[in-house]
């Protein structure tokens, strides 16, 4: 069995925010599939079960997605290798895609939180470029992970979209 985590923050004010872009990326990936999303209270995610493969996205906020994570992994035996994380991050130039195998949190409190609840490093995650050095000079990075994508990103989203959907396609098979 394998599980497929999405970070991001619940709430439609966060749609197409850096944050949400493990969202973005993973509803994209349904919606190419032809999937739908089921809500499943008792582990406060939305989630799909799609042969070996669980897909979740937590509806804590993003500092709090390991709990989720956690839950899903401890009730369906699943290993920390067979967890795929897929985050944002703002070190990574937008539109990068960065996959590893383990390692640390790399100040992403998403991974921290799942780095918490599962105590290991080891399982594999895809990062998600959202840097953009001169808007988040300006704003913070605080404010800059709730931000939106500006006009530009938003343009070049779909192709990066669909490269992402072709790299968690390449996990589930």
């Amino acid at each position: 069995m394998n599980l497929i985590v999405a970070l991001g923050n619940p709430g439609n004010q966060y749609n197409f925010t850096r944050h949400n872009f493990g969202f973005l990326a993973l509803d994209f990936y349904f919606k190419v599939n032809h999937l739908e999303w089921e809500p499943h209270e008792k582990f406060n995610s939305i989630w799909k079960k799609q042969g070996d493969t669980i897909f979740i996205k937590p509806q804590t906020f993003y500092n709090e997605v390991g709990q989720a994570a956690k839950a899903f992994a401890d009730f369906y035996k699943i290993p920390p290798e067979n967890i795929l994380v897929i985050c944002d991050d703002f070190n990574l130039k937008f539109g990068t895609i960065r996959e590893r195998q383990k390692g640390s949190a790399g100040g992403n409190n998403g991974l921290k939180s799942i780095i918490a609840n599962l105590k290991t490093e080891n399982f594999p995650r895809i990062r998600l470029g959202t840097g953009n050095d001169e808007l988040r000079q300006k704003i913070g990075d605080v404010d800059f992970v709730l931000s939106k994508f500006t006009e530009a990103e938003r343009k070049e989203l779909p192709d990066v979209l669909l490269k992402i959907s072709k790299v968690i396609q390449g996990k589930t098979e």
